[in-house]
Parts: C-alpha cells; structure tokens; sequence
C-alpha cells in the first residue's frame, strides 16, 4: 500500500491531537522509510517482476527488519518511547506505536503472502493487488478519507495553511497513479533511491501542520 498510510496518518490527528502531522506521517511510514536504506545496504531484498501482480511489479524476497510484524513491534516501540520521553504524551505516543503497526496490517490486506510475521516467517498476504480496481478505491478512499478529517480537525493558521495541504493530498494521488500506469522501476537501486524522497514527504507535513491549528470546542 502507498496513499493509504498517508491517509491513515493524516487521519490520526484526530485521535493524536498533540504530535505534528509529521510524526504522525513518520510513525505511518517508517517501515518504507527503513527499508530503502536496507535495500541499499543488502540486507532486504526485493525483486522486479512486471506483471506479478495486477498493480505492483515488486517480488519482496527478504525485507524482515523492516516489514515483519516482529520488526513492526520493535519499531512501533522504538518511535513511541523517543516521543514520550520528548513530549510527555502518553496518548500521542500509543497512537504513534499503532500508526507503525498500522504498516504491517494495510501491507498484509494489500500484498500477496509476502509479509513475514517473524524474522523468518511465516509469509502471510490477502493480495487487494491483485485486483487493480480494488486497490484504487481502498488507497484513494483512505487517502481521501484522511484528508476529510484532518481538515475537519484542524483550520488554517494563514493563507499557507488554506491551500499546502490540498496540494499536498493531490501531489501524493498523482504520483501514485503514475506507479500504476507507468513503467516499473528500471532497478532495485533506483526503486531504494525513490524510497529515500519519501522522507520529504514527511517534511512537507511538518511544513503543513505549523500552518494549521487544531479546532477546539
């Protein structure tokens, strides 16, 4: 999955008021964001197979350390106590824990049975890609879901905040709509390089939450 995470994210601020949207998005993303740098370093390996399944041409041979439920839990626990120790917010810091364990759960509705519990095993995977129009609605519905409620949630601190956080939302459908119509990857490297932009979006939401405020009763 790639639009849902976001989506999931910017959906917890309802229930994760005090962590910015950017550590939300971080908490969503970190599996992605830790298995580029293992691919880079050969320790995860994955493997491109145009046509494997009806949207992603991606084979995920080993990526334990990053996607298995096991490394899901260490990670989850890794991010939720450097923000508790941070900022004192036990709430923010249990959803922060469940936004990284929320990876392994949408990957494991969308993947085939590649998702690895443990560190070696067992694979599981209900493969939503399978099915293109499927994985359409269940990622743009998340995405578009998301962004309703962190819009409902919070309101523009100035004319930044009124318009970043559209332009935000339609730049992540856009290029995920090019993932699934284009070309696949032309190597592991470049698929690894691509991964490593995927921390700017964590920036953006940075951005976009200090020119938003959360709406109060």
């Amino acid at each position: 999955m790639f639009v849902g995470h976001f989506g999931v994210a910017l959906a917890a601020k309802k229930v994760a008021p005090r962590p910015s949207l950017g550590t939300l998005t971080l908490a969503a993303l970190l599996a992605d964001g830790v298995s580029a740098i293992f691919l880079l370093l050969g320790w995860e390996k994955v493997e491109i197979h145009p046509g494997i399944t009806a949207v992603s041409p991606l084979e995920f041979v080993s990526y334990p350390y990053s996607h298995s439920l096991v490394a899901g839990v260490f990670w989850a626990a890794l991010i939720a106590a450097a923000y508790y120790l941070a900022r004192r917010d036990r709430n923010g810091a249990l959803w922060l824990a469940a936004l990284v364990l929320s990876h392994w759960i949408l990957d494991f509705i969308s993947h085939g049975p590649d998702m690895p519990v443990g560190l070696d095993g067992p694979m599981l995977g209900l493969g939503l890609w399978y099915s293109a129009p499927a994985t359409i609605v269940v990622e743009y519905g998340l995405l578009a879901l998301g962004a309703w409620v962190y819009a409902s949630v919070t309101r523009p601190r100035d004319r930044t905040g009124s318009w970043a956080l559209w332009i935000y939302v339609a730049t992540l459908g856009i290029i995920y709509a090019a993932t699934i119509v284009g070309p696949p990857p032309p190597s592991v490297r470049a698929l690894a390089i691509a991964g490593l932009f995927g921390w700017l979006f964590v920036a953006w939401a940075y951005w976009i939450d200090r020119h938003r405020a959360i709406v109060t009763a």
